[in-house]
C-alpha cells in the first residue's frame, strides 16, 4: 500500500460516521449514532434528481415544541421533513435533509407569504445532531450524546411573524452517506440556497416563486448565510434575496481556528478537520502526516459528537496534544502551502453579497473572533455591498468559555428578526458603510 493510499484509508476510517466506533448500521439499514437511531428517511438513494433544490422525498415532521391553536391549527405551524438535491464543493450531487414549516400565523405584510431559509448554528457532526431532528426532539440526552435545539427560539419567532421557514441540515448532517463538512463555504451556501428552492415544491406550501426570500444564520449559520449571499447570483439567480442576516460569521477560518483552539468548543476543530480531510486531498495528506494516535482517536470520536458531547469530552483541549510535533493544527496548516490554500479558499468576503445584509458580531467574541467578522463587513462595503453593521457592545463574560459568543446570539436576535422582517415587507435598508471605519 502506498503512503497516499494509506493516508486515505486511515482518514476515511477515522472520519466517516457510519464506520466510527460510536456509529453503526442496523440490519434494517438504519444508522445508530451514539445510541440514537437515525430514521431511514435520512438514508439517501443511489440516484438523485437532476436539478438542484429538487425534492427527493418528504414526510410529515412532528414538532417537539408545539401546541394546538384555538382555530384547530397547530402552533407554531405544520412541519414537513425534507430531502433535496444540492451540489457539494467538488461539484458532485449530494442529498441534503432539512425541514419546511408552514406557519399558522398570517403574513400581514405586502405580497405573498415570504420565506426565511435558516442556517443553524453549530450542532455537531453526528447525524443525531441534525437541526431537523432537533425540531422533533428539542433535547436529546441519553447518556451517550447531548443535543439541544437552541435554534428553535429564532425559528419560532420568525414563524410568529407569518413568514414560512425552511431549515437546512447541511451536507452530511442527518443524511447518512457522508460526513458533515463543517464550515465548508460552498457546501453550506449551496445547501441553504437549495433549501429555499426545495421549499417551493413542498405539497401544501403557501410560498411561491413570487415570495420574498430572506436568509438567517448565526455562528456556523452566519457563515452559511454570508456564503449564500455571495453565491446566489451565480448559483441560484432565481432565488432573489430580500435580505440576509449574518451573525458572528466565521469568515476567516485561519483566525477562527485560533479562537476555537483551547476553548470550550475545541472539539469543533475535529469537525472542521474531519470535513476538510473528506473533501480535500491536500488537507487529508497533511492531517495523516502530522496527527498522532491521540489525534486520530479524537478525530474519530468527534465525528459522531454533538455540541454538548464536544464540550464535555474536549472542552479546553489544545490541538498540539493531537500532533506528532507538538505544534497546533493551525501552525501545521499554515506551514503547508497547499493545505493553507485550501483554507484560504473558504474565505468569505471575496465577492459582493446579493441584496442587503445585516452583519452583527459581539465585540468581545473570542471564539469566532470579532475582528475577522468585522473585517467581512469592511470587505463587503469595499465591494459596494449594502451592509448594515452592528458591533454588539457587551462586557467580557469569560475568556474561551463560549459566553462571549453565545450571549450576543440572544441579545441581538430580536433586532435581527425585526430587520429581516422589514426586508421581507419590501422596506429598503439603509447601508451604514460610510460610518463603519470609525466603529468597533
Amino acid at each position: 500500500m502506498t503512503a497516499v493510499t494509506a493516508a486515505v484509508a486511515c482518514v476515511v476510517t477515522c472520519a466517516v460516521p457510519a464506520s466510527a466506533s460510536s456509529s453503526t448500521r442496523e440490519g434494517s439499514g438504519s444508522v445508530v449514532s451514539r445510541g440514537v437511531t437515525i430514521p431511514e428517511f435520512y438514508n439517501p438513494p443511489a440516484e438523485l434528481p437532476s436539478a438542484n433544490g429538487e425534492l427527493v422525498r418528504h414526510e410529515p415532521l412532528p414538532l417537539g415544541l408545539g401546541l394546538p391553536g384555538l382555530d384547530g391549527r397547530p402552533m407554531p405551524g405544520t412541519a414537513t421533513r425534507l430531502m433535496y438535491r444540492s451540489t457539494d464543493s467538488n461539484g458532485s450531487p449530494v442529498a441534503v435533509t432539512g425541514a419546511y414549516i408552514e406557519p399558522s400565523a398570517a403574513w400581514k405584510g405586502p405580497g405573498p407569504r415570504p420565506l426565511v431559509a435558516v442556517a443553524s448554528g453549530t450542532m455537531g457532526q453526528g447525524d443525531q445532531c441534525a437541526p431537523s431532528l432537533a425540531l422533533e426532539h428539542p433535547l436529546t440526552l441519553n447518556g451517550q450524546t447531548v443535543s439541544v435545539a437552541y435554534e428553535d427560539l429564532a425559528i419560532y419567532r420568525i414563524l410568529a411573524k407569518g413568514a414560512a421557514v425552511v431549515v437546512t441540515d447541511y451536507a452530511g448532517l442527518g443524511a447518512t452517506d457522508r460526513l458533515h463538512t463543517y464550515v465548508n463555504r460552498l457546501d453550506q451556501g449551496h445547501a441553504l440556497l437549495d433549501a429555499a428552492r426545495a421549499a417551493r415544491a413542498v405539497p401544501g406550501a403557501s410560498v411561491t416563486p413570487a415570495s420574498r426570500v430572506g436568509l438567517y444564520g448565526y455562528s456556523q449559520g452566519g457563515g452559511a448565510s454570508a456564503a449564500a449571499a455571495e453565491l446566489q447570483p451565480s448559483y441560484a439567480p432565481e432565488v432573489e434575496l430580500a435580505g440576509t442576516y449574518s451573525g458572528a460569521p466565521p469568515a476567516d477560518l485561519t483566525e477562527v481556528m485560533k479562537g476555537i483552539d483551547g476553548s470550550a468548543l475545541a472539539g469543533a476543530l475535529g469537525w472542521s478537520i474531519n470535513g476538510f480531510a473528506q473533501s480535500d486531498p491536500d488537507v487529508r495528506d497533511v492531517v495523516e502526516a502530522n496527527v498522532n494516535a491521540t489525534g486520530r482517536a479524537a478525530l474519530k470520536d468527534t465525528s459522531t459528537m454533538c455540541v454538548g458531547d464536544a464540550i464535555f469530552g474536549y472542552g479546553f483541549t489544545k490541538s498540539n496534544k493531537w500532533t506528532d510535533s507538538g505544534k497546533s493544527l493551525g501552525e501545521i496548516i499554515a506551514a503547508e502551502p497547499e493545505a493553507q490554500a485550501a483554507l484560504d479558499e473558504q474565505r468569505i468576503g471575496t465577492h459582493k453579497p446579493a441584496g442587503p445584509v445585516r452583519l452583527a458580531t459581539g465585540v468581545q467574541d473570542d471564539i469566532v473572533p470579532h475582528e475577522q467578522a468585522r473585517q467581512l463587513a469592511v470587505d463587503w462595503c469595499r465591494k459596494g455591498g449594502d451592509v448594515t453593521y452592528e458591533g454588539i457592545e457587551l462586557p467580557n463574560l469569560g475568556d474561551k468559555l463560549l459566553t462571549n459568543h453565545l450571549v450576543p446570539l440572544i441579545t441581538d436576535q430580536g433586532k435581527a428578526i425585526s430587520w429581516l422582517t422589514d426586508r421581507l415587507s419590501g422596506e429598503a435598508a439603509a447601508s451604514d458603510c460610510a460610518t463603519l471605519p470609525g466603529r468597533r
